[in-house]
């Protein structure tokens, strides 16, 4: 009975742990406590908070922050002086230039090959082969996620 018992333990150890990374793959992930997203940053690396960001910047603006998605996005002011639920990635899809936005054309020019990209970030003319990426933002306790 002795040997029964050591031999089951012998094979189910290791099958049990086989079985863990399977386990864990299909398991959904938990939330963990707080905001999973990179906090946004102004330009000289203070967290950008909603309220503030709104009193200084007006409908349609779109002014550069550092932090979502960790590389340097655009937040957008809407009509209706709410922040978009989205910003727009600033690397060119091309060679991965930061792109500035030209209120006066209404639209971002790549400086290094003149890629265009309208308001919203997609490709009006080349040679950039994709639009702009777009990253989620939200506000978490008063801070730009």
């Amino acid at each position: 009975q002795l040997m029964n018992l050591l031999l089951l333990g012998a094979i189910s150890l290791p099958t049990a742990g086989m079985l863990v990374p399977y386990a864990t793959f299909f398991a959904p992930p938990g939330r963990r406590g707080g905001s999973d997203g990179t906090v946004a940053k102004d330009a000289i690396g203070n967290d950008v908070l909603a309220a503030e960001w709104l009193k200084d910047h007006g409908p349609g603006d779109r002014t550069l922050t550092q932090g979502l998605k960790g590389d340097p996005t655009y937040l957008v002011v809407e009509n209706d002086r709410t922040l978009a639920t989205y910003g727009i990635n600033a690397l060119c899809t091309h060679l991965g230039c930061v792109v500035p936005w030209n209120a006066a054309e209404n639209k971002f020019i790549c400086p290094c090959h003149g890629s265009q990209y309208n308001n919203q970030g997609r490709v009006v003319r080349g040679p950039a082969p994709l639009s702009l990426a777009l990253a989620h933002a939200d506000v978490d306790d008063g801070k730009v996620v």
